[in-house]
């Protein structure tokens, strides 16, 4: 027999969200202390300290309380679409979903995506978020993001990946480079020349692979985890680098010409894909979002 309210659910994913129980019980209009026994409560019928009390310094989730908050929020979201669909046609998506996305393809692809995700399905709110690889992964496995769009490498087993689209690495000079009068550059053609590594993961180790795969050890002469820096020192000339997203207009941000040049090896290509905690059920809205992300990669995309 299940002993726990979706109320207490509730006040504990205020708290855990808020980081503080005074911001939880004002978020719930209703007091403290309300707040505090309900979750003392559901504590004991679960038989696990969920949260850790912080004396004048709000609240934390224990390892225990992190894995159960992924699962409670996502009880919350079928308990709300249930509701929604009792007053509801079948068809009406409705709801917040709380989409993350790798730093390096949100710029790219998420305003299209929400675009014409919101024309198909208005009563549904996107909430985007912005994170490295490894934040990603954590925000997944803490229940703040539902989905991320990211790229499928190195991906955890506890992660279910929905594969989107594959784009192919390519090589970044500076327009006046000599290599640029090749019309593609075998990654060996590079084995003397500086790198500028983008130096966030997994984008680091993806990159090095290609490298190693094809028998050259880089001498990196910068890395940042900005790719626009990365661009702004290619364009001056500092270097070459090896990169998967491609901005609109072949030029750094300080108006240096930047080239661009194919690989002409056979290279494992980026993987883009939209990922969630295998462990978890997807909401309506979730398989909405995800469905609509699958037809709208199969088509060609507007850059």
């Amino acid at each position: 027999m299940i002993r726990y309210s979706l109320r207490q659910l509730e006040y504990f994913v205020l708290a855990a969200s808020e980081g503080s129980l005074v911001r939880a019980a004002q978020q719930a209009n209703v007091s403290q202390p309300s707040i505090s026994a309900a979750i003392a409560k559901l504590e004991d019928q679960l038989g696990v300290q969920l949260l850790i009390r912080h004396h004048a310094a709000g609240v934390s989730t224990t390892p225990a309380g992190a894995q159960i908050f992924a699962q409670a929020r996502n009880l919350l979201s079928h308990a709300d679409e249930l509701q929604v669909l009792a007053a509801s046609t079948s068809e009406d998506v409705a709801g917040d979903l709380q989409l993350a996305s790798f730093v390096t393809i949100a710029p790219l692809f998420l305003p299209g995506l929400i675009e014409g995700f919101a024309k198909s399905h208005p009563d549904a709110r996107v909430h985007i978020h912005e994170a490295t690889q490894d934040d990603l992964l954590t925000g997944l496995r803490r229940g703040r993001y539902e989905l991320a769009l990211l790229y499928n490498i190195d991906l955890p087993d506890d992660i279910d990946a929905v594969g989107l689209t594959q784009v192919q690495p390519y090589v970044l000079l500076n327009a006046a480079h000599p290599l640029m009068r090749q019309d593609s550059i075998s990654l060996k053609d590079l084995k003397d020349e500086p790198m500028i590594l983008l130096e966030v993961a997994p984008s680091r180790s993806y990159f090095l692979r290609l490298m190693q795969t094809a028998g050259v050890d880089p001498h990196i002469a910068f890395s940042s985890p900005s790719m626009e820096l990365v661009r702004g020192l290619v364009g001056k000339g500092q270097g070459y680098s090896l990169l998967v997203t491609r901005p609109h207009g072949d030029m750094a941000y300080d108006g240096e010409p930047l080239g661009v040049r194919p690989i002409s090896e056979t290279v494992e290509p980026g993987r883009i894909a939209l990922a969630s905690l295998a462990q978890l059920r997807p909401t309506r809205l979730m398989q909405a979002f995800t469905d609509y992300c699958i037809g709208r990669f199969a088509k060609p995309l507007d850059r």
